[in-house]
């Protein structure tokens, strides 16, 4: 009995310091990462999975080699944002491997790259054709940056001569799981009365609003408990 209060202390004290973890290295930790910090991810997990379950070594060392570790990584990320040479050498730097239209062998080679792999990432930016792409760079995370040629670049509103709206209002949520949010309605100078006033037009109720966002054009988007939809599609079916 004495063993199991021991494992769920330890797994609960892994998960806690997971998370606080997470936080005080920022969001790099769970986006893309480059290979630094997958490197260190993997090595927390796994201290901290033997930390829950490998009850043989005292509690201690396992907070000392993570206080190590990650000690280690956040002085690494802070010399990386002073210095360029040190930010090449924790998190790597961007590869080219189109230039004008002609693929770079010798850096996917470099990159240990196939042609398959290759042109699969090419298919993720919906290029199907290569001889659309002007420029291709592989950034340090494995992310692959796309610039198209002239010719197969999107029509902006500036190459049509259009005029548009010279700035664009960030989304607003008014009213979520059919709560209306205080917070948002008092840093954006809208009052209660007027989203109340904007529900009473719809001929709705408070309690009929699942979500209510003022969308980018100033317009209420209303989503409803009840959608109306004769036969939902269930997507586990």
């Amino acid at each position: 009995m004495i063993g199991t209060i021991d494992v769920i202390i330890r797994t609960l004290s892994a998960f806690i310091l997971l998370i606080c973890i997470t936080h005080l290295l920022g969001k790099q930790t769970i986006s893309k990462m480059t290979y630094h910090d997958y490197i260190t991810s993997i090595t927390i997990g796994s201290i901290a999975g033997n930390l829950a379950f490998n009850t043989s070594i005292r509690f201690s060392n396992y907070i000392t080699a993570l206080i190590i570790l990650c000690t280690f990584l956040f002085l690494a990320t802070l010399v990386s944002l002073k210095n360029k040479k040190a930010r090449a050498i924790f998190n790597g730097e961007p590869t080219v491997v189109i230039q004008d239209g002609k693929i770079l062998e010798k850096n996917i080679e470099k990159l240990k790259v196939t042609m398959d792999s290759f042109n699969q990432a090419l298919r993720r930016r919906d290029i199907f054709d290569i001889d659309e792409v002007e420029f291709a760079i592989f950034e340090p995370d494995g992310h692959l940056s796309i610039l198209k040629k002239p010719l197969y670049r999107f029509v902006t509103r500036e190459d049509l001569g259009i005029s548009s709206r010279s700035k664009s209002d960030f989304p607003i949520e008014i009213i979520m799981d059919g709560q209306i949010i205080d917070e948002n309605i008092t840093q954006n100078n809208l009052t209660k009365a007027w989203i109340f006033n904007e529900i009473e037009q719809r001929s709705l109720k408070l309690a009929d609003v699942s979500y209510c966002v003022r969308g980018t054009n100033g317009q209420l988007y209303f989503d409803l408990y009840k959608d109306q939809i004769n036969s939902p599609v269930d997507i586990e079916e």
